[in-house]
């Protein structure tokens, strides 16, 4: 499956209906435990922050997301997740690797608060080989050399 990255800021959102359309939809298969509100309030909420969302693109469709906060040295990942139909076929970790090296682009490390990881999460960063440094209250991720 040929997943690309696509960054989802406000400006987008705002003029891209099908970008709309298709963040809604991957937020509205999430766990509801996964989101602090509905799908389009927590999607209008982080991007009047001036926060952005990193998504899976494929075949003209965003199919997965994670939300991108950034500071001086890291950009801060939360709230993942993937279409419920493209589950399981790898766009999860392909997002994630492709999120790692735009990161790495940029010179910053991944960074995930301790509260933003649910077990799934660990489960899937563990087995892609990921390793999860405890600093303070977050984890900063670092893929195998």
């Amino acid at each position: 499956m040929p997943v690309t990255l696509q960054f989802v800021d406000h400006s987008r959102w705002a003029c891209e209906s099908q970008v709309q359309h298709d963040l809604k939809r991957i937020y509205d298969d999430a766990p509801a435990e996964r989101l602090p509100l509905p799908a389009g309030a927590f999607i209008e909420t982080w991007l009047q922050a001036g926060r952005r969302f990193g998504c899976a693109h494929f075949n003209d469709r965003l199919i997965g997301a994670v939300a991108i906060a950034t500071d001086d040295q890291a950009w801060w990942l939360s709230h993942f997740c993937i279409r419920k139909a493209t589950r399981r076929r790898g766009v999860g970790s392909r997002l994630l690797a492709l999120i790692g090296d735009a990161a790495r682009e940029e010179g910053r490390t991944l960074r995930v608060s301790v509260a933003e990881l649910p077990l799934a999460d660990q489960l899937l960063l563990s087995r892609l080989g990921y390793r999860l440094h405890a600093a303070d209250d977050y984890f900063e991720l670092r893929p195998p050399l």
